[in-house]
């Protein structure tokens, strides 16, 4: 199936779960999240793709190095991932942070990528405010705890209407930020604010693409995802939902990715 060498990595470089067989396809995660982000989905993908959710670098239940991560050595965390699981190419779909480390992919491994993915991310650098409150994130995260900070963030992330009618997909979130270390959102944060700008990536990338946002999107509005378009770029805007499509709209979410994939 590959040209990979056989049993060229022993472990995992990442914790991860799959499900279902056929065409691969690689769900990254956002910040404070983990391969549980994507359990609605799942099961309504599942009967036609291969489904691969990682725990990225710092969270869920992958290593938590100490120390500042970048997000080109998140996205060799994923390549080395498809090594061990001999796919010499898959597609990539990233949620928010996840997005970041799917641009990294594309712009550095190319070659591994039969399509790609944005959803609620961006190919934007962090603007020079948003550089300032990553710095203020670990300095909270450190001084409060992970607790304390997730707490302040959970509800930015969901549509007004979300908040009232998904208590336990909120809930979700908030008790998989707590579990996460808080050295890894630590580097994954500072990860984020040294990532370049990327929107070249995405002009010139010959791959399919898919580009999702929420219309209640209050952390990534659609005008800083929808910075290009062609023939091989797909656009979609959910109207109900916020940052977290694949939890507040999963069967729509669902939906537009199998029509992409088709």
């Amino acid at each position: 199936m590959s040209n990979l060498p056989s049993n060229s990595i022993q472990q995992p470089p990442l914790h991860y779960t799959e499900s279902g067989k056929g065409t691969p396809l690689v769900l990254l995660h956002g910040f404070l999240g983990s391969s549980a982000y994507w359990d609605e989905l799942i099961p309504l993908l599942s009967s036609s793709y291969r489904c691969i959710t990682p725990d990225l670098r710092g969270h869920g239940r992958s290593l938590a190095p100490e120390g500042s991560y970048r997000i080109e050595q998140m996205a060799d965390d994923v390549i080395q991932l498809l090594d061990y699981l001999q796919l010499p190419s898959a597609t990539v779909l990233g949620h928010s942070m996840g997005g970041y480390v799917t641009l990294a992919l594309a712009e550095q491994h190319a070659d591994r990528l039969d399509g790609w993915g944005l959803i609620h991310s961006t190919p934007h650098e962090d603007a020079p405010q948003a550089k300032e409150n990553r710095l203020l994130a670990v300095s909270k995260i450190n001084s409060e705890g992970i607790a304390a900070f997730t707490d302040g963030m959970v509800e930015g992330l969901f549509a007004p209407a979300s908040l009232e009618q998904l208590p336990k997909a909120v809930q979700k979130v908030r008790e998989l930020g707590y579990a996460t270390p808080p050295q890894g959102a630590c580097g994954a944060a500072l990860a984020m604010r040294e990532r370049p700008d990327r929107r070249q990536i995405l002009a010139t990338s010959p791959k399919p693409i898919l580009l999702v946002a929420g219309a209640q999107d209050r952390l990534i509005p659609s005008d800083r995802l929808f910075t290009s378009e062609g023939d091989n770029i797909k656009t979609h805007i959910i109207a109900s939902a916020g940052h977290m499509g694949m939890l507040e709209t999963p069967a729509e979410l669902a939906e537009i990715i199998r029509d992409y994939l088709g």
